[in-house]
């Protein structure tokens, strides 16, 4: 592949390195947009994620050394070349995780909302730094002769037919950004609908209707998205959504159980003032 991006002044600009530094920076600021769009402190969670990049990469390379540990024993000096690729994304998650414990709360900022805004960050540095592994020539799949595989060396150098795993882990990081860019769009679209509700003065029934429908449906697409409710299996679903359906069918039988109740009192008690 193409390891060496380009030669600048005679030094090597270094193919995955470049890809990484570029993801790492559109993430960010990634993230500081999904940060003002979601109303929380945008500079609380820029110093929050850079905080949090540095283990992330420590513990990425960690976990990719430990998978490859046949290969960095023969010469440790690679382990902190920074002129070759190996990154695990799931040795850098667990890290960030457990970082972000004591952090956020230190930060003033709430766990939820920082990791709703934190995905971007990852979705958009994953895109590009696996276009890094692909040009660099590593984190090619198994071999393979279906549909779809290309002609790509290993980290070996080997080459082969493979599956293109890089190309499919940034395509699919795309589509989940697209659909959470999406997402977020209807969820703000439908929180303008309800402070419409209260910016024309509506009362009465149709203020409530108005209301229960847009928190139902925010709801749902947060359930059904972001929540992966959507890819779940229809046994899992119904087991989680079917409860909460119950609970208010009961709280509509008390509701009209309890309209009974006060008409009643009111008919007899009142009928003797």
């Amino acid at each position: 592949m193409r390891r060496i991006l380009f030669e600048w002044r005679g030094r090597r600009i270094w193919s995955y390195p470049a890809l990484l530094y570029i993801g790492l920076v559109a993430g960010v600021a990634a993230g500081n947009i999904a940060a003002h769009a979601a109303g929380i402190d945008a500079f609380r969670v820029y110093v929050a994620t850079l905080i949090l990049i540095g283990p992330a990469l420590l513990g990425a390379r960690l976990i990719h050394v430990a998978s490859h540990w046949r290969l960095y024993r023969r010469n440790p000096r690679r382990i902190w070349d920074r002129t070759e690729g190996g990154f695990g994304m799931y040795g850098g998650l667990p890290v960030m995780l457990l970082l972000s414990l004591p952090l956020l709360p230190a930060l003033r900022l709430p766990l939820g909302a920082f990791w709703d805004v934190a995905m971007f960050t990852i979705l958009v540095g994953m895109i590009f730094a696996r276009i890094g592994c692909l040009l660099n020539g590593c984190c090619a799949g198994r071999l393979s002769r279906g549909w779809g595989a290309v002609y790509l060396p290993n980290h070996l150098g080997v080459w082969a037919t493979r599956i293109p795993t890089q190309c499919l882990e940034a395509g699919w990081a795309a589509v989940l950004l697209v659909t959470a860019i999406v997402v977020w769009g209807w969820l703000f679209v439908l929180s303008t609908g309800s402070y419409l509700v209260d910016y024309f003065g509506l009362h009465g029934y149709l203020r409530w209707s108005l209301i229960l429908v847009f928190m139902i449906l925010k709801a749902g697409l947060i359930v059904a998205v972001f929540m992966h409710m959507a890819w779940e299996r229809l046994a899992l679903m119904y087991a989680i959504l079917v409860p909460p359906v119950l609970v208010l069918v009961f709280v509509g039988i008390m509701v009209f159980e309890s309209n009974y109740t006060l008409f009643t009192r009111i008919i007899f008690f009142g009928a003797g003032t």
